[in-house]
């Protein structure tokens, strides 16, 4: 189903002259009304008269998480308090928090992309929604109900956690779409197995997935425990929240449309930040099209993804790849670069195991070292007789030892490092609780 098919399958000539056509407006609108842009333009040589749209795009330079912070809270609006509708933020790292607003028109837009992805997901009019996103003053909450409520979906707005409170509502409300982490839909669907829930008591159809990376392994995991077809949505706070771009549910695994007629992508080398060929991987840089209260000029997102046309199929929009992680997130560990959903992506095939990992970076004296945790098979736990697992348990038992050699091969095989491999009993790491669930620590940083 496409919610908007007028501009979903608007040809590419007249969808890039629209594109122009706004970013010209929209570089004219922050030059006159935000002096951060001001500035650095006057810095740059960049003048509003004399800027072409998209060919001079790369003359405008970064916007990066930074400039959020130097302009704390409010320094980028460019419109008076009293025509903000809503404010959100997302965590800072530095204690101060990123900051962004929305006009009316700015949250009829959100609504719109978010209502666009959520049909192009599945969802249709009067199916009902269970929105595990959590509200406040996360965009991911609020920009879900919006956009379900514009599709004309019923909302049940139950927030993360709760996951007694959420199974229940399951079985009782029948809702046929769920929008969480997918994280924490693995929480979901390890506790629909564990607590023996029928699912002929849920009326589960769709999952829409999104705000951290996952991968072929979790969607599989999410698809067969929830009985479901799950799909990916994709957004930032900075930029709008969820609903900049969203997996069509019948093209699963071929990336995701972005909406571009609201959001230009490009994707840039990560040391150089030149532009790269399409369908090479590289970080995603955003910029607004359309926002009013805090329109945002190439966006240094930090994402790791790659853009490309010739997989798009219902839409002529462009279509961004899975996340491969974020550029700050990227472990380097004796020169080799790595992201911890290559580890995700070696469980996928191994038996015996547990969804649940986690990569620990480390360093002894100038060497750094990485150890993979991972956990066993609760099957594999109750089948062996172990409560938990010792260094003398995985003396005793053959199989364990087979299994850590073999994981170990394989990451040493595919990513090319040496890394420690520690079995661990089921449930001895952290699950979702509803928000993001980290999986990777580097105790480097702490030193």
């Amino acid at each position: 189903m496409l919610f908007n098919p007028e501009i979903e399958r608007m040809p590419l000539p007249q969808l890039r002259a629209l594109q122009n056509a706004r970013l010209q407006e929209q570089v004219a609108y922050v030059y006159g009304r935000v002096p951060f842009y001001q500035q650095k333009f006057d810095a740059l040589g960049v003048h509003p008269s004399t800027f072409r749209g998209l060919e001079d795009l790369p003359k405008l330079g970064f916007t990066k998480k930074t400039d959020f912070r130097d302009n704390y809270p409010f320094g980028l609006f460019a419109v008076p308090q009293t025509e903000v509708a809503r404010l959100h933020c997302s965590s800072g790292t530095t204690g101060k928090a990123t900051v962004v607003g929305y006009t009316a028109h700015d949250l009829d837009i959100f609504a719109e992309v978010v209502a666009r992805s959520l049909a192009a997901a599945g969802c249709r009019p009067g199916m009902k929604m269970q929105n595990a996103y959590g509200y406040g003053l996360f965009t991911g909450g609020l920009g879900i109900h919006y956009g379900a409520e514009k599709l004309g979906m019923t909302v049940i707005p139950v927030s993360g956690g709760g996951t007694d409170r959420q199974l229940q509502l399951l079985q009782d409300f029948q809702p046929e779409v769920l929008c969480a982490t997918p994280s924490y839909a693995q929480v979901l669907a390890e506790e629909i197995r564990r607590r023996g829930i029928s699912h002929d008591a849920l009326n589960l159809q769709y999952a829409v997935l999104g705000a951290e990376p996952w991968t072929e392994a979790i969607r599989e995991q999410v698809e067969s425990g929830l009985r479901v077809r799950a799909s990916n949505i994709y957004g930032l706070s900075e930029i709008m929240g969820p609903g900049v771009s969203q997996e069509a549910v019948d093209e699963r695994g071929t990336g995701s449309y972005l909406w571009e007629d609201h959001f230009y992508p490009e994707v840039v080398d990560k040391d150089t930040g030149e532009p790269v060929a399409e369908g090479e991987l590289g970080v995603l840089v955003l910029t607004t099209l359309t926002k009013k209260a805090m329109p945002i000029l190439r966006y240094w997102t930090n994402d790791i993804t790659n853009i490309y046309y010739d997989h798009s199929v219902s839409r002529t929009h462009v279509k961004m790849g899975p996340i491969r992680g974020r550029s700050d997130d990227m472990l380097i560990i004796r020169g080799v670069n790595f992201f911890h959903t290559q580890v995700e992506d070696i469980l996928q095939g191994l038996a015996h195991v547990s969804p649940y990992y986690q990569v620990v970076a480390s360093r002894r004296g100038a060497m750094d070292e990485v150890e993979v945790r991972v956990e066993l098979a609760e099957e594999l736990m109750r089948e062996l007789g172990l409560a938990t697992v010792t260094a003398d348990a995985i003396r005793q038992h053959d199989c364990l030892q087979t299994l850590q050699g073999t994981f170990a091969k394989k990451i040493k095989d595919n990513i090319g490092l040496s890394m420690k491999v520690t079995l661990l009993g089921f449930g001895e790491l952290p699950r979702s609780e509803g928000g993001k669930l980290n999986r990777v620590q580097d105790l480097r940083k702490l030193k």
